[in-house]
């Protein structure tokens, strides 16, 4: 039987809330609109760009959501080129990687990053080899459309009985309950406990430690 973990990237892996307020913040100064606060701007985080424009300026159109989101994709590209990007991983999550390797699971992403985002992400912290599959906006419908999920399956030769979805936002608790895997909440990460619940989460963990015997309960019962 072949185990799957599929991991959400920002909020879950990395802490990445304060660079992304900041490259929004640009966006949405260049374009002069005025920036939602930090908390507001950390819920539409997990969402494909359009859709989380949409979600922060919902008064606006589809065109000027469009506008807003390559907006931000040159901001954030020349905030990482000028050295500004941050996203420091969570504490525990190689250790939590490493675990899950040595009990037998393949490892994945889907996220709402690019790909290109994702791999500068990933290399950056000397984990880009760990996984079998890594799967992106630039692929696929945004959260919670289940696609991401289900082509990380189909890479890493996964049932749905034998995945989890590790995420910290309702998106992606909704995505795993989609595509007929497990999901499990990251509790450390932006949306709250009962929302991971109330989105489908079987469990919350607090820390990444905890993600281990989750994992085991939800493959092993």
């Amino acid at each position: 039987m072949t185990k799957l973990a599929v991991f959400d990237c920002d909020g879950t892996l990395v802490d990445s809330g304060a660079t992304i307020h900041a490259a929004l913040a640009e966006a949405f100064d260049i374009h002069g609109i005025a920036i939602p606060p930090p908390a507001q701007c950390r819920r539409v985080i997990g969402l494909s760009l359009t859709e989380a424009m949409a979600a922060l300026l919902p008064d606006g159109d589809n065109r000027r959501h469009q506008q807003l989101a390559e907006t931000y994709k040159l901001c954030f590209h020349r905030a990482r080129q000028e050295g500004r990007v941050e996203e420091p991983l969570f504490d525990g999550i190689v250790d939590l990687l490493e675990v899950l390797e040595a009990e037998g699971w393949q490892l994945a992403v889907a996220t709402g990053k690019s790909d290109r985002g994702l791999r500068h992400c990933l290399e950056s912290h000397g984990l880009h080899a760990r996984f079998v599959s890594l799967q992106t906006a630039d692929r696929h419908p945004s959260k919670p459309h289940p696609a991401m999920v289900l082509q990380a399956m189909a890479d890493a030769g996964a049932d749905p009985a034998a995945t989890i979805v590790v995420g910290d936002t309702s998106f992606d608790m909704a995505m795993g309950v989609a595509a007929g895997a497990t999901s499990i909440g990251a509790g450390w990460g932006y949306h709250d406990e009962q929302e991971l619940i109330d989105a489908g989460a079987r469990s919350v963990a607090s820390f990444p430690a905890d993600v281990v015997r989750l994992a085991r309960e939800a493959v092993h019962g």
